[in-house]
């Protein structure tokens, strides 16, 4: 071993211990379980969402969708070099922003619906505006956010002027657009930041991070508020529950999980019936009463939150699916995958 393997070793034996620690007293505070106390509550229809458009455009894998809050467009990501915005009512392109780099590996459609965000192994978060075009008919860049030693895994718009993003140097930053310039910066996590979900009022948001943990953050300060603790491998994605109380978890460790913000601990765990697969990207039904997850071996896996009893499984795509947004409303989720489409599920 070098000089600092021992030392670095001896950490993280110390940090295991610390969590093992935080699980136990998270376990004896708790009086009861999620599924003890709503083992007798009615069951809920089988999920039965359909793909009812594939949208064809890219040419090489699609690896982020995010959908904009007037639950119509969407805008998606491919390792082809170009962003393409959807319009999922009609299944037709609205614009195909051609990139500087082909590394995409996450979107953002900012809430108005004027501005796309992007970034991946270009270390740097690229913003353009829909709404003012050059002569070619393609939204123009708005600013290039510079400044990451390590790729751009997430970003999400708190405004049309401002911005959180995360990376894999374990950074979290805040954008002024405006300026262009950070607003903050900080180390978040112990490693890469993989996920980032706002809260409905955007006051607050939720990281999960390949160091097993999710933590949340008020957008004011630059120390989490709680930690969140119960993945045993990355935890690919985190998503806030409608209500703003509480937020699910997914995993590379096949497992999905309900975190309560109150509570300040997990309430919920959830496995697929066959332990086949990881899973890359997780949504909330409006109600919460449903949890969706996109799996690695290419199909969208849903629970019965309460009852945490597998609920049914989307298949359709033929590789791995990378991403799926569902929208505000509830009543539509798009997925992507390596096998180059973005379907949409009703």
């Amino acid at each position: 071993m070098g000089k600092d393997e021992p030392e670095v070793a001896a950490l993280k034996d110390e940090l295991n211990g610390m969590i093992e620690k935080f699980k136990e007293a998270h376990k004896a505070g708790q009086d009861a379980t999620l599924k003890d106390k709503c083992g007798d509550m009615g069951n809920i229809p089988k999920i039965r969402w359909q793909c009812k458009k594939i949208f064809k455009g890219h040419i090489n894998k699609v690896n982020s969708v995010h959908f904009c809050e007037d639950n119509r467009h969407c805008v998606t990501g491919s390792l082809d070099g170009k962003l393409i915005i959807w319009d999922s009512w009609s299944g037709n392109k609205v614009q195909v922003i051609p990139l500087r780099s082909a590394w995409v590996m996450s979107v953002a459609y900012a809430p108005s619906g004027n501005f796309v965000a992007c970034g991946g192994m270009d270390n740097q978060c690229t913003i353009y505006d829909l709404n003012n075009r050059d002569s070619s008919g393609v939204a123009k860049m708005t600013r290039e956010l510079l400044g990451y030693e390590g790729f751009l895994s997430s970003c999400r718009f708190l405004d049309d002027t401002h911005i959180v993003t995360g990376s894999g140097d374990m950074k979290i930053c805040h954008w002024d657009l405006e300026t262009g310039k950070k607003t903050m910066e900080f180390n978040g996590h112990a490693g890469d930041i993989a996920s980032i979900s706002l809260s409905p009022d955007k006051n607050n948001y939720i990281t999960g991070s390949v160091d097993r943990t999710a933590k949340l953050w008020d957008i004011r300060e630059d120390k989490h508020k709680q930690m969140f603790f119960g993945h045993e491998l990355d935890v690919n994605c985190v998503c806030y529950h409608s209500s703003g109380n509480a937020f699910a978890s997914c995993s590379e460790d096949q497992t999905a999980r309900f975190y309560d913000l109150r509570a300040d601990q997990q309430f919920g765990f959830y496995e697929p019936p066959a332990k086949n697969t990881g899973f890359t990207s997780c949504a909330l039904s409006l109600s919460g009463r449903y949890l969706v997850c996109a799996g690695i071996e290419g199909n969208i896996h849903a629970w019965d939150t309460m009852k945490e009893t597998h609920n049914g499984m989307m298949a359709g795509h033929e590789n791995r699916i990378t991403c799926i947004s569902m929208t505000p409303n509830g009543m539509a989720l798009a997925s992507t995958s390596w096998d180059q489409s973005v379907r949409l599920w009703l």
